[in-house]
């Protein structure tokens, strides 16, 4: 495909109507790697799959360890890649945790995710973006419904859907402290949104998303046509895999407990970013690789 001609038009000024996406969901087969035939035909139809307790854990506890220590590292304070919650100082997301700590560097490269990301992919992917996200008990604030890919084509320039997010879960996930929200299926239609991009929209977005988020009928016709809303839940080292445009969001932390996950977003080297399709200039390299597209490999 034509990498130049924007596939996806968006952040249009008239609503404009959704349609079928023009990229596959899955580029590789059952003989690539660990996923079977039967959850590959899962992820293309859902767009992602839950496993429950997919760490132990002993193996669990060490991730969380480094999450209380970059959230405490005071020489964290006032970066432009650690974001805070609206209205207060807690801490609401770290970007770069691959780069931050040694421990999500040799998480990224787990010899048992990444090659389910290469095999979704079709072949050697690189980290475009990572994160922790810090929902924190009373405080953490929800996300608008969206889809990560409308915002990473529209101000990052990444011209194909051929990217699956990884999410670890690190603290337990259930349906008090706001867990994610996935409408199942909404990634086979592409939503555009209205609203041109504002300059420096991250510096908003990242705190509460309000351009990039799909309208409410579209949003409506979507979860009716698949049957509801689903909430994948679990005990801390559950692990997450979901496809880059599907629909999802998550409701304030009304509980005590905080709702903590470490995002991995693995993207295709061979859907490296152009400029941006729907955006005055670039977002910064913290949101968006644009230096090193080096193929990862398994941690030894």
């Amino acid at each position: 495909m034509d990498t130049t001609k924007d596939l996806y038009p968006s952040r249009t000024s008239a609503p404009t109507a959704m349609f079928e996406r023009l990229d596959p969901v899955v580029y590789g087969n059952a003989d690539q790697g660990p996923l079977s035939q039967e959850q590959l035909d899962q992820y293309n139809r859902d767009g992602f799959l839950f496993f429950p307790g997919f760490f132990n854990g002993q193996t669990i506890g060490s991730f969380v360890d480094e999450l209380h220590r970059l959230c405490s590292d005071r020489s964290m304070a006032g970066r432009d890649d650690v974001i805070t919650e609206p209205d207060s100082q807690e801490v609401r997301s770290i970007f770069q945790v691959h780069k931050h700590s040694d421990v999500f560097a040799r998480l990224c490269r787990h010899p048992r995710i990444l090659p389910m990301a290469q095999q979704l992919l079709g072949g050697d992917v690189y980290i475009h973006q990572s994160r922790i996200n810090y929902k924190p008990g009373f405080q953490g604030k929800g996300f608008n419904w969206h889809s990560d890919f409308e915002t990473w084509h529209a101000e990052d320039g990444l011209p194909h859907m051929r990217t699956v997010s990884c999410s670890v879960i690190l603290t337990d996930n259930n349906e008090f402290n706001g867990p994610l929200m996935i409408v199942p299926g909404s990634h086979r239609y592409f939503v555009p949104c209205i609203g041109e991009t504002p300059e420096n929209n991250f510096r908003r977005s990242l705190k509460k998303q309000e351009i990039g988020v799909p309208d409410n009928d579209s949003l409506a016709k979507l979860i009716d046509q698949a049957g509801g809303i689903q909430a994948p839940k679990g005990p801390a080292g559950s692990l997450l895999l979901f496809e880059c445009n599907v629909l999802h969001g998550s409701n304030a932390n009304m509980s005590p407990y905080p709702r903590s996950n470490v995002f991995f977003v693995y993207n295709s080297v061979k859907n490296t970013p152009r400029r941006p399709y729907a955006a005055p200039d670039y977002r910064p390299e913290f949101l968006s690789e644009r230096g090193d597209f080096t193929p990862l490999r398994a941690a030894g």
